[in-house]
């Protein structure tokens, strides 16, 4: 791969890219919402087990309610850098040349792109990610016995890339010397197809609220794929096999995860805790490191991974577990439900396919309107108390009571020149009325 152009590739990245639910990304009005289920937002129904009931029980007589549209979100998030373009422009060229006159100037070339490879590899990263609801799911149906089943499918996406940084080396004799190094754009990814279905019934009714409780299980399809790609590598087809990567050198498996779930639900507010992935389910990610019949920059990016793997800095073999994991929250409501005050927090953090930590924490303030033509807001704070800490500042809106569009926008900004935040996210969706 010629380093100039893979690097300039995850500085474009960077620099400007725009553009049961995952952990990396919420769905819907659930960015400003959190999982807090709320009858007149269909996506919180998602969250809970419990919540199919709650939604079923106020579609005005109705026995089942359906989506149509959406949500449809992609987010985006880069690690803090520091004059990242000037950096990646000078480690390409350090690279990249292959005629040092001397050895002591080779030396003092190590020395600086060791450096600049310390730096990228402690903070610099691109990861994107994306969601959607199948058309008109998710469907509830509520029995005549007090139970609502909610049947609903998914897909949803997340890569990362990230540098591995190894020591440089120096070859060559007389007037000509070139680097060498094992440096690679690591490339993780996932890819999520998932069905659940769902039961939920009230278990208590007294006069001053109802105790519902749910259960769901999720049905994943799930394709992970890691990939190398060697900053040093010359060869012309380099950058196919890294292209290629992202969609081919993927491992399918199923599993199923369970979740659990329980509402209190009184006239004026209500609280919620939830049980996700309480089973655990494992899925493997394909190994690396096989060399035999590889060719080219596929054989280089090979011996790269076993190279990296013999002095830790990599796994030959990997696995994602769906952990288990905790959320409790609560809201403060007025009578007809048009103004909700809501907040969950999950009570520990959990890993996501490509190994980043997350644990919500979220407040909100939301106003839904009965009228078509005045539109039903929201605002909010999201934090993620595991992993990377980052904060957003949320926002939505409803329109004509059915078109959602929801922005969480991230806090933390990119060093350097760039105004852009680190991380940001938008869906868009569009649900029926009743």
């Amino acid at each position: 791969m010629k380093t100039s152009l893979t690097l300039s590739a995850l500085c474009l990245f960077s620099g400007s890219v725009m553009a049961a639910m995952p952990v990396y990304l919420p769905v819907g009005s659930s960015y400003t919402l959190s999982g807090v289920v709320n009858p007149r937002a269909l996506s919180t129904s998602l969250a809970n087990p419990a919540a199919p009931y709650v939604m079923a029980s106020t579609s005005a007589g109705k026995s089942w309610r359906a989506g149509f549209l959406g949500p449809i979100g992609v987010s985006y998030e880069v690690g803090k850098v520091d004059d990242f373009s000037d950096r990646v422009d000078d480690l390409a060229d350090i690279l990249g040349k292959t005629d040092y006159a001397s050895s002591a100037e080779a030396n003092a070339a190590v020395d600086d792109a060791n450096s600049i490879l310390s730096d990228l590899s402690e903070s610099a990263y691109v990861k994107l990610s994306g969601s959607t609801q199948v058309p008109f799911m998710p469907i509830i149906y509520k029995t005549r016995t007090r139970g609502a089943f909610m049947l609903d499918a998914s897909a949803s996406f997340v890569g990362k890339a990230n540098i591995l940084s190894d020591d440089i080396s120096v070859t060559g004799s007389g007037s000509d010397y070139e680097l060498n190094s094992n440096s690679s754009l690591y490339v993780a990814s996932a890819t999520d197809v998932r069905v659940g279905l769902g039961y939920s019934q009230m278990v208590i009714r007294t006069p001053v609220g109802e105790l519902i409780g749910g259960i769901k299980a999720n049905v994943h399809r799930i394709s992970l794929g890691r990939s190398l790609a060697v900053l040093t590598d010359e060869n012309d087809d380099a950058e196919d096999v890294f292209i290629d990567s992202l969609t081919d050198d993927k491992k399918a498996s199923s599993g199923v995860g369970i979740d659990l779930g329980a509402i209190w639900v009184s006239h004026q507010y209500q609280l919620g805790v939830t049980l996700t992935n309480i089973n655990q389910p494992t899925f493997d990610f394909g190994d690396l490191g096989n060399c035999s019949g590889l060719s080219g920059s596929s054989l280089t990016s090979c011996n790269a991974a076993n190279a990296l793997a013999s002095d830790g800095k990599l796994s030959l073999s990997d696995t994602y577990k769906m952990e288990a994991q905790g959320t409790i929250d609560g809201a403060i409501t007025s009578r007809n439900r048009q103004w909700i005050l809501a907040a969950s927090y999950d009570v520990n953090g959990v890993k996501d396919p490509v190994g980043d930590d997350y644990q919500w924490g979220v407040v909100s303030l939301a106003y839904f309107s009965d009228s078509v033509l005045s539109p039903g807001l929201r605002v909010g704070y999201r934090e993620n108390f595991a992993g990377t800490q980052l904060s957003y500042v949320t926002a939505g809106l409803t329109l004509f009571r059915r078109l959602n569009v929801d922005l969480a926008y991230g806090l933390q900004k990119i060093e350097g020149d760039s105004v852009l935040p680190r991380s940001m996210a938008l869906s868009v969706g569009y649900d029926m009325a009743f």
